[in-house]
C-alpha cells in the first residue's frame, strides 16, 4: 500500500527526477506550453506551481530559492519578470493539463501542460465580462452626477431658445 506517499518518483533516481523536472519547468516557462506523459503533467504541476507563487513577491531571496530549483537564468527571470505580473491576481492553479490521448510508439497517455494566463481560447479575461449590480460606490454615484448634469443642461437649453423667441416676437 502507498498511504501518504505523494511524490511520483517516475522510475527514476532522485537527482535524475530533480534535473528532469527543472527542464520541464524551464521548458514551460519559456515556451508557456508543452507535450509530455500525464503522469510527468501531473509531477510538473506540483514542482512548478510553487515557484509560480513564489516569484509574486520579488524579492532576492525568493528569486534565489527559485534559481536553486530551476538553475536556469534566463527562466527566473522571464518568471519574475512576464509570468508573475500575469498571474498576479490568481490565487493559485496557474498550471493547466488538458489529456491528448496516446503516444503512437508505446501508447503512453499524452497531455498538454501549458500556464493558464498564455491561452487565449481558455482565458477567461478575454471573454467579455457580464456586467454586476452595484449598489453605491464610487463608479456609479460618478454616473449618477454626470446624468443629471447632462439632463439639467438639456432642460435650460430650451427654457432659453423659448425666452429668446418671445423676445423676437
Amino acid at each position: 500500500m502507498r498511504h501518504g506517499k505523494k511524490i511520483n518518483h517516475l522510475s527514476r533516481k532522485t537527482a535524475h527526477r530533480k534535473a528532469m523536472l527543472a527542464n520541464m519547468a524551464c521548458s514551460l516557462i519559456e515556451h508557456k506550453r508543452i507535450n509530455t506523459t500525464v503522469a510527468k503533467a501531473k509531477a510538473l504541476r506540483q514542482y512548478v506551481e510553487p515557484l509560480i507563487t513564489k516569484s509574486k513577491n520579488d524579492t532576492t531571496h525568493n528569486r534565489r530559492i527559485v534559481f536553486s530549483n530551476l538553475k536556469d537564468k534566463y527562466a527566473v527571470s522571464e518568471l519574475f519578470r512576464d509570468v508573475a505580473v500575469k498571474v498576479g491576481d490568481r490565487p493559485g492553479g496557474y498550471v493547466r493539463i488538458i489529456k491528448l490521448g496516446n503516444r503512437q510508439g508505446d501508447n503512453a497517455s499524452m497531455a498538454m501542460v501549458e500556464l493558464v494566463d498564455y491561452n487565449e481560447i481558455y482565458n477567461p479575461k478575454a471573454k467579455k465580462k457580464k456586467a454586476t449590480r452595484r449598489r453605491g460606490g464610487k463608479k456609479s454615484a460618478e454616473a449618477t452626477v454626470a446624468s443629471e448634469t447632462a439632463v439639467e443642461e438639456k432642460i435650460e437649453e430650451p427654457k432659453s431658445q423659448d425666452a429668446e423667441n418671445k423676445d423676437e416676437a
